[in-house]
């Protein structure tokens, strides 16, 4: 059992700053965990826009505070994510945040991120694997 609180992660490394400078992430349960999927609460600026597409994961995101328009760049629908809305990427789409109200929320990932991941070019993280620990 793994019992850990997000101000335990404050400043690790386990604390990613986007080199966009329009979010930050708190990674509680990672790759290395072993547990099929990874858990974060992210922060992202009032204010700000961010463009995202995870190619490589689904992405489930449960809003706790703040408010948010999140436009899918696949059909250029638009939704209000205010706190108690959830959005699941079951379908990779590419996505743009833009940032009202400082918005806090919850990110699950499959698979799990290892951490060190921040999005490149085209907003995609790269599918980053921990070592096999158990073969070799």
């Amino acid at each position: 059992m793994i019992v850990r609180s997000f101000r335990d992660v404050e400043g690790t490394d386990r604390h990613v700053r986007a080199a966009s400078g329009t979010w930050e992430s708190k990674r509680i349960v990672l790759a290395k965990e072993r547990v099929g999927f990874s858990l974060h609460e992210t922060v992202l600026y009032a204010g700000t826009e961010t463009s995202m597409w995870y190619a490589n994961h689904v992405e489930a995101v449960v809003c706790t505070e703040g408010e948010a328009e999140l436009t899918d760049e696949e059909t250029g629908r638009t939704y209000t994510i205010t706190p108690g809305t959830m959005y699941l990427l079951d379908g990779h789409e590419r996505h743009t945040l833009r940032v009202k109200h400082e918005f806090r929320c919850l990110c699950v990932f499959n698979p799990p991120v290892t951490g060190r991941e921040d999005h490149d070019e085209n907003g995609v993280y790269p599918l980053l694997t921990e070592p096999d620990h158990h073969h070799g």
